[in-house]
């Protein structure tokens, strides 16, 4: 029921931008190194000389679009870059971003963070009036609603467009003469702002600033455009979210984010240390040693074992050199696509009672693939883990997992999805232990994975490929 489907949640895509710097094409190519994880379909920047937007994007890693030769071109002491992973519109080179246009108030560049949940009814709505669309991504339709005659200034039509959109987004834009960060009123995804030597950056992460050189000064608040040009940083506030209520996504602090990152407002490393050291005190095991799944289970595991003090080591090394590309030809090939990612270390397991720290279960095949994997490596026992409490519910904010049907906690027990995986014990981390280890203020994140309480009305028919 489960096994042909890829387990792991997908990443949502990574922003950066440089505003007064001469070097800011590169600038922006060291940023996305920072933020790879966050998207690994394709990689783009788009540079502005003041007078012109130029760009540059493709499939595949960063490493692997951009060099020497076609980094060169790139001039202008303003650019912004994107890392994709699709959430809306197929993994190809016309749905790559930045998405450079020309309209009537001259040429803005786009990049975007997260998913609109009422695309197809905006994208209906513009080919009636006879808007032609060049890619089937949610993010054009923010361009196309930017170009309505009334607006008087780029900076009027943004705040008119992004008024119309719902759902997540955190953007950055380039105009000729301006960097231009947004984030939705909710604030799902992250955007920080930063600065060196009079350069302003923004960034997904603070990890992208760390890796610059630059200094976090703030995080763009929800419901805030930023206007950075040459007269310096404007606050815009063009959203009538009057409530003032967030959801911050919580799987920000779980799953996506670097744990070097500060994500609203808390160190990622930290929090899932905390989670990890509260799962051990609700679901403890009676274990030799404590391992983690790599990456994002790492710091989760080194609580764990704080919090027991069973010892914690390095039962699965990890292959940083491949991403999402790598597809088994045959189903008899899953459990080595599992093993080409992470490899046990046989030496470490044989004969060892296991707690195995993960940070999610979504479908359920990669999971049993990796119990297997370690039953054969010699492990006696495995107790599985699990950092955040059971997926029952799709995501529709950007997180690529949207059918209730292919989500094994919506379909099993939690005895029952022991069975299937073959573990000796499984436990989740409760809700409430959850929340307590990342915030005082609950209502404040979005938890609609976990209990289905969706703080932003969704279109149902607005799928991953209901725009093509």
């Amino acid at each position: 029921m489960y096994a042909s489907k890829a387990d792991r949640i997908k990443d949502e895509c990574g922003l950066f931008g440089v505003f007064g710097n001469k070097d800011a094409a590169e600038l922006t190519h060291v940023g996305l190194f920072a933020l790879q994880h966050r998207g690994e379909e394709s990689a783009g920047i788009a540079v502005s000389d003041g007078k012109n937007i130029s760009c540059h994007k493709d499939m595949g890693l960063v490493g692997d679009v951009f060099n020497e030769k076609n980094l060169k071109p790139l001039k202008g002491r303003v650019a912004i870059g994107h890392v994709r992973y699709s959430t809306t519109g197929s993994s190809v080179l016309t749905n790559a971003q930045p998405h450079v246009v020309s309209y009537s108030k001259g040429q803005v560049a786009v990049a975007h963070n997260g998913n609109l949940v009422n695309a197809k009814q905006l994208r209906e709505k513009l080919e009636q009036y006879g808007s032609i669309f060049q890619s089937t991504m949610d993010s054009e339709i923010i361009v196309h609603l930017m170009a309505k005659p009334s607006y008087k200034n780029k900076v009027d039509s943004i705040c008119g467009a992004v008024r119309q959109i719902k759902g997540a987004f955190s953007l950055v834009l380039l105009t000729e003469n301006a960097l231009i960060g947004v984030r939705d009123p909710h604030g799902f995804r992250p955007l920080v702002l930063g600065k060196r030597n009079g350069a302003w950056f923004l960034a997904s992460e603070t990890c992208a600033l760390d890796l610059v050189g630059a200094q976090y000064v703030r995080d763009v608040q929800p419901g805030e455009i930023v206007v950075i040009d040459k007269k310096g940083v404007n606050s815009l506030f063009p959203f009538s979210n009057k409530n003032g209520k967030t959801s911050f996504c919580i799987f920000e602090h779980i799953y996506f984010s670097r744990p070097d990152s500060r994500v609203f407002g808390n160190n990622v490393g930290k929090v899932r240390a905390k989670l990890g050291m509260q799962l051990a005190r609700e679901c403890p095991a009676d274990a030799d040693v404590v391992i983690a799944v790599p990456d994002s289970g790492n710091f989760a595991a080194i609580g764990f074992a704080k919090e027991t003090d069973i010892p914690f080591g390095i039962g699965f090394v990890r292959n940083h050199y491949i991403g999402r590309t790598f597809i088994s030809p045959v189903e008899s090939m899953r459990e080595f696509k599992v093993k080409i990612k992470i490899n046990p270390i046989a030496d470490f397991i044989k004969g060892k009672r296991l707690v195995v720290v993960d940070d999610s279960i979504v479908r359920g095949n990669t999971a049993k693939s990796r119990v297997k994997v370690l039953r054969k490596a010699g492990a006696k026992e495995v107790h599985l883990r699990i950092s955040c409490p059971p997926h029952r519910f799709p995501c529709h904010y950007g997180i690529d997992f949207p059918n209730k049907e292919e989500l094994i906690a919506n379909n099993m027990s939690v005895k029952e999805i022991e069975k299937y995986l073959g573990v000796d014990s499984l436990g989740y981390l409760s809700w409430e232990g959850m929340m307590s280890s990342i915030t005082e203020k609950k209502d404040r994140y979005c938890t609609a994975c976990f209990n289905g309480k969706y703080s932003v009305k969704f279109d149902n028919h607005c799928t991953k490929h209901s725009l093509e």
